[in-house]
C-alpha cells in the first residue's frame, strides 16, 4: 500500500507543471484514472476529455465513454476519425498501429490547440513498454504525454487507485480498436468490422465478457478465458448458428483460449523492433 501512495504521489506532481490538460480519453480504466487525477489536481473546469468516434471501436463504448465522462464533471469533446482513409491501417499492415495513433495524436493536438491548453495526456501504462507500442512512438513525436508512466504504474497499480477511489469502471474488462482481431496485410473492411461486431456483442451478452473474434477469411476464430472454454463448447451449436448468419461460413475456437496482442506473433524480430520508443 505504501507503494502505491508514493505512486500516486508522483501522479499528483505531474500535473504541478500545468494549469490544464486534454485528457484522450477511451473509458478504459488507464485513460479513467488520468482524468481523475487531472480533474482532482487541476480542477474540473481546466479538464476536457476527448474521445473519439470512429469505425474501429464499437458505437456502444462510444456512448459509454461519453457518459462516464461527463458522470466525472469533465468538458466533453467528441471527434470523428476516419482510420480507414490511411492506406496504411485499411491493409492493416505492421505499422498500422503508428499511423492510427499519429492520426489520433495529431487530432487531439488541433483540439488542445483551438482550446488554449497546455498539454495532450493519455492513459499509455508501464506495462505498454513491455509489448508492441508503435503509438509511442507516436506519441512522442507530437509530445503528447503518460502520466501513469511519469508515475511508473502498473496495472495492478491502476486497478488499485481505481478500485480505491470508487471508480465505476475498475474493473471492466479491457477493450482494443477492432483491426486487433485481423491478420497483418489482410484489408479491413467495413463489412468484416460488422462481422465481428456483431459476433463479439453476441458472445458477450451471452457471458463471455472477455472475448476475440479473430478473422481469417470467411473463419471466425474465437478466443475465450480457458476457464469459460468448456461454456463456450456447450453453447456451439447456438454460436456456430449465429456467426454463420452474421457472414462467416466457418466457425472455429482457439483451445490456446485468449491471448492479448496474440496477431502480433507473426511479425518479425525486425518489425517488432521498429518501432522501440
Amino acid at each position: 500500500m505504501d507503494i502505491l501512495m508514493n505512486k500516486e504521489q508522483l501522479l499528483n506532481s505531474f500535473f504541478s507543471e500545468y494549469d490544464n490538460a486534454l485528457v484522450a480519453f477511451s473509458g478504459g480504466i488507464d485513460s479513467t484514472v488520468v482524468l481523475k487525477a487531472a480533474i482532482n489536481n487541476l480542477g474540473k473546469e481546466n479538464v476536457t476529455a476527448v474521445i473519439v468516434n470512429s469505425e474501429l471501436f464499437t458505437d456502444e463504448e462510444f456512448d459509454k465513454a461519453v457518459d462516464l465522462a461527463n458522470s466525472m464533471h469533465a468538458n466533453v469533446v467528441t471527434t470523428n476519425i476516419n482510420y480507414l482513409s490511411n492506406e496504411h491501417i485499411r491493409m492493416n499492415r505492421s505499422d498500422s498501429w503508428y499511423y492510427a495513433k499519429k492520426m489520433f495524436y495529431i487530432e487531439a493536438n488541433r483540439i488542445k490547440a483551438k482550446l488554449n491548453l497546455n498539454v495532450v495526456l493519455d492513459g499509455m501504462i508501464m506495462d505498454d513498454l513491455d509489448d508492441y507500442r508503435p503509438g509511442m512512438v507516436a506519441k512522442n513525436e507530437e509530445g503528447c504525454l503518460s502520466p501513469l508512466q511519469a508515475a511508473e504504474m502498473y496495472k495492478d497499480d491502476v486497478r488499485d487507485y481505481a478500485k480505491s477511489n470508487n471508480l465505476l469502471n475498475w474493473n471492466k474488462v479491457p477493450s482494443c480498436s477492432i483491426s486487433s482481431r485481423f491478420p497483418y496485410n489482410s484489408e479491413i473492411t467495413q463489412d468484416a468490422i460488422e462481422k465481428v461486431m456483431n459476433s463479439e456483442r453476441l458472445l458477450r451478452n451471452m457471458g463471455f465478457a472477455t472475448v476475440r473474434v479473430r478473422i481469417h477469411g470467411d473463419i471466425a476464430r474465437i478466443e475465450v478465458n480457458s476457464d469459460q472454454m468448456a461454456e463456450l463448447i456447450s453453447n456451439a451449436k447456438d454460436v456456430n448458428k449465429k456467426l454463420k448468419q452474421f457472414g462467416f461460413k466457418y466457425v472455429t475456437v482457439d483451445l490456446g483460449g485468449f491471448v492479448s496482442g496474440h496477431m502480433n506473433e507473426e511479425l518479425s524480430e525486425k518489425q517488432l523492433n521498429k518501432f522501440k520508443a
